[in-house]
């Protein structure tokens, strides 16, 4: 069997999903966390109100790796190496932006620090991409 490179829409899209995957497992250690569950049910998290603004903000926040997913596989190189290198740039700076937030927990170091590797790989990967011409159709 010939080894294949993976298309370039497929891996972006694969790692839309790798990341979305451990955003999601890594909010639910912190449900786990006895510490935190005591403050989410208290509705206050690190000083920080757990309210209807605030859960918008998260459902708009990780809508950006979940949409990826789908765009990574649709959009036209050009559009679609400029869509990855704006949303690994926003993903990359918010997680970043979070561990200097209160005294994360190792776990949310660890997951992070996965996290923000992946999305700059994104962002690597589609600036790469970016300057390759479109085939002929």
């Amino acid at each position: 069997m010939k080894n294949k490179k993976m298309d370039k829409k497929m891996l972006l899209s694969t790692l839309w999903i790798f990341v979305t995957l451990n955003y999601l497992y890594c909010d639910i250690m912190g449900l786990m966390d006895v510490t935190l569950l005591k403050q989410y049910l208290t509705g206050n998290v690190g000083g920080m109100a757990i309210n209807e603004n605030f859960l918008l903000g998260a459902a708009i926040f990780i809508e950006i790796p979940i949409i990826m997913v789908l765009l990574s596989r649709i959009l036209r190189n050009k559009v679609n190496s400029y869509a990855n290198i704006i949303a690994g740039t926003i993903m990359t700076l918010v997680q970043t932006s979070t561990l200097l937030v209160g005294s994360p927990t190792k776990y949310y170091v660890f997951c992070s620090t996965i996290e923000i590797a992946a999305t700059l790989f994104i962002i690597w990967y589609a600036w790469k991409w970016k300057n390759l011409k479109e085939p002929n159709k």
